[in-house]
């Protein structure tokens, strides 16, 4: 049987070394079964152990969708964020209440969001979502077209630092809007006004806003202003 001190030696020095969540499965997998004797339960208390010694420390063991990591504590960042030159990603208020949407009304499809929002959706925010992960087609609806379900994805619960939809914040909890909208610095676009996407649809310009309870429940998600 390993000692549990080295354990959590190692899968401190695994989580450090991964730059991602790690699994249960992914950490039980560190181990030779025969060897070294290593159960879930084992790891299980020395994560727990190991998140317990993080106290009072500049980074935190969070558990989100996709297992554990390491990070910077959310508190920190304007400092950490300094070591790298390249500025964190900017979303438009419009890809943000398109995440909103598909978040609190999966499965949902594309013509359904431009209809709660009165607006056509850009082809390239729906891109933008699938290619960050952010989003996944869960199917297609059984209508003329067949048109494409969209629902949450893990990455996106990663990135917000979730574990399951359940601790996303209910719109009740939301209820200073324009603060926590001055906390997102949102891109602008060029004419701030409307265009075409590729297919021809009235699209709005990147500084339009609709949905804004909507918005402000994504936008006030722990990591909302944290570049990954």
């Amino acid at each position: 049987m390993m000692d549990a001190q080295k354990l959590q030696m190692i899968l401190e020095a695994a989580l450090l070394a991964a730059g991602k969540p790690l699994s249960l499965d992914q950490l039980e997998k560190l181990f030779d079964s025969k060897r070294d004797a290593v159960g879930r339960e084992a790891i299980r208390q020395c994560l727990k152990a190991l998140g317990e010694q993080c106290h009072g420390r500049g980074y935190e063991l969070k558990e989100v969708a996709s297992g554990y990591r390491l990070q910077v504590r959310q508190e920190f960042e304007p400092w950490v964020s300094r070591l790298w030159e390249e500025k964190p990603p900017r979303y438009s208020r419009a890809l943000m209440e398109t995440l909103a949407l598909i978040v609190y009304r999966q499965p949902i499809t594309r013509a359904e969001i431009e209809q709660i929002r009165g607006v056509g959706v850009s082809t390239s925010i729906i891109k933008t979502l699938l290619e960050r992960g952010w989003v996944r087609v869960l199917g297609h609806k059984e209508v003329p077209g067949k048109p494409a379900l969209y629902g949450s994805a893990r990455a996106f619960l990663d990135y917000f630092n979730l574990k399951t939809l359940d601790n996303m914040p209910n719109l009740a909890q939301i209820t200073d809007l324009d603060a926590i909208q001055a906390q997102l610095d949102l891109q602008q676009s060029n004419d701030g006004g409307t265009n075409q996407d590729p297919e021809g649809k009235r699209v709005e310009g990147e500084d339009a806003t609709s949905d804004d309870t909507k918005t402000a429940v994504i936008m006030a998600l722990p990591g909302t202003e944290i570049p990954h």
